[in-house]
């Protein structure tokens, strides 16, 4: 998918708001940036609202940003106020190359700032093209990611089925402990953990999300699983779910932290490598949209893939509210068509919505996204 992607795209239920006994989503809103003002005619700039001791000042630096669907990699540049736009195929076993290759069909001058957005972490789990990923909980609930919850998308459609668990049951390994709310239960076991680390190994897995009861609250335990299965695997991403989500609810964050660990090694080897090629082309190593419209660094976005797997849809959804409203347009409904997927999002009063229960492809995906 991708706002490039100009293909045959079909409709996807890419992410729905999550519904919980009977009540509507809860949704978490975060308002828009606000917008800067635009004037028309010959060599017009763009004026952002920003002051300098008082006085409003005008954009002179080089802003780049490029957006990397699935068919296409779109590249918009702000030089001098002026706008220069290029799209290239995308280029799906090294999306760096494509990126690269879009900066270097425009003359983009000194570039100051550089923001990305892309659909690989969307495609990816639309696709099921993530890692080999592997499973540690508590014993007794490895089968929390599978079992979910007592809710179905189409309630009266009983041959409906539901997509398969990224990591499926021979890859979900058990260690002996129990936390509970107020503290350790039954104390880890060692020899439970070893015999983990060695399936692990003998599985030749890529990822490995670790998700231990209360986690949340006491980490201690799942840090230290986390640390033996580090040693044991060095080359393997490993997300915990004291980091990647520390709150209750064990389906949502069992859910997101194995999403997390299923996109880590694609969506590192990817946005490394990228900061590596801008980097030696002298340009500044670019900032990852977020799913819930803002960005972060790089690397975390490399070491948190889960934040980023609306990073596309979620920058056409916020400059949509930007542009709609600089022309005078509070209300709106953005359509964002791709080569894989399409993302429909409305836009009320000027602000851009954003939900923490949220699926993606059959995912819960209980972080920030837009809605």
């Amino acid at each position: 998918m991708g706002s490039g992607g100009r293909g045959r795209g079909r409709l996807h239920p890419l992410q729905r708001g999550r519904r919980g006994h009977g009540g509507p989503a809860r949704r978490r809103r975060r308002r828009a940036g606000r917008p800067g003002r635009l004037t028309t005619g010959p060599g017009a700039r763009f004026v952002h609202p920003t002051t300098t001791r008082g006085r409003t000042s005008e954009v002179g630096d080089t802003r780049l940003g490029v957006d990397v669907g699935g068919t296409f990699t779109d590249l918009v540049a702000l030089v001098d106020g002026r706008l220069h736009t290029t799209k290239v195929p995308s280029t799906p076993d090294d999306e760096s190359a494509g990126v690269m290759a879009a900066v270097r069909s425009v003359d983009v001058g000194e570039v100051r700032s550089f923001a990305h957005g892309m659909t690989v972490a969307t495609n990816a789990l639309l696709e099921r093209r993530g890692a080999r990923t592997a499973l540690v909980t508590t014993e007794g609930f490895r089968d929390v990611i599978e079992i979910g919850r007592q809710d179905r998308a189409h309630l009266y459609d009983l041959t409906r089925g539901r997509p398969p668990a990224l990591v499926p049951r021979e890859l979900r390994f058990c260690v002996r402990e129990r936390m509970g709310p107020d503290g350790v239960v039954e104390a880890l076991d060692a020899g439970s953990v070893r015999r983990a680390v060695a399936a692990l190994r003998a599985a030749d897995v890529e990822a490995v999300a670790v998700c231990l009861l209360f986690s949340f609250l006491h980490p201690g335990h799942e840090r230290r699983v986390g640390e033996a299965v580090r040693d044991a695997l060095p080359g393997a991403h490993v997300s915990l779910s004291s980091e990647v989500l520390p709150e209750f609810r064990e389906y949502e964050r069992f859910s997101t932290t194995v999403a997390d660990a299923y996109l880590g090694p694609r969506l590192g080897r990817y946005l490394r490598a990228l900061g590596r090629r801008a980097r030696a082309a002298g340009l500044p190593v670019p900032e990852i949209m977020q799913s819930s419209g803002g960005v972060i660094g790089l690397e975390a976005a490399a070491s948190g893939p889960a934040r980023c797997i609306l990073s596309g849809p979620a920058g056409g959804v916020v400059g949509a509210a930007h542009v709609g409203a600089a022309s005078g347009h509070a209300d709106l409904l953005t359509f964002d068509m791709g080569g894989t997927s399409t993302d429909v999002a409305p836009i009320h009063g000027g602000e851009v919505e954003t939900t923490t229960e949220s699926e993606v492809a059959g995912v819960p995906i209980k972080l920030p996204m837009v809605d």
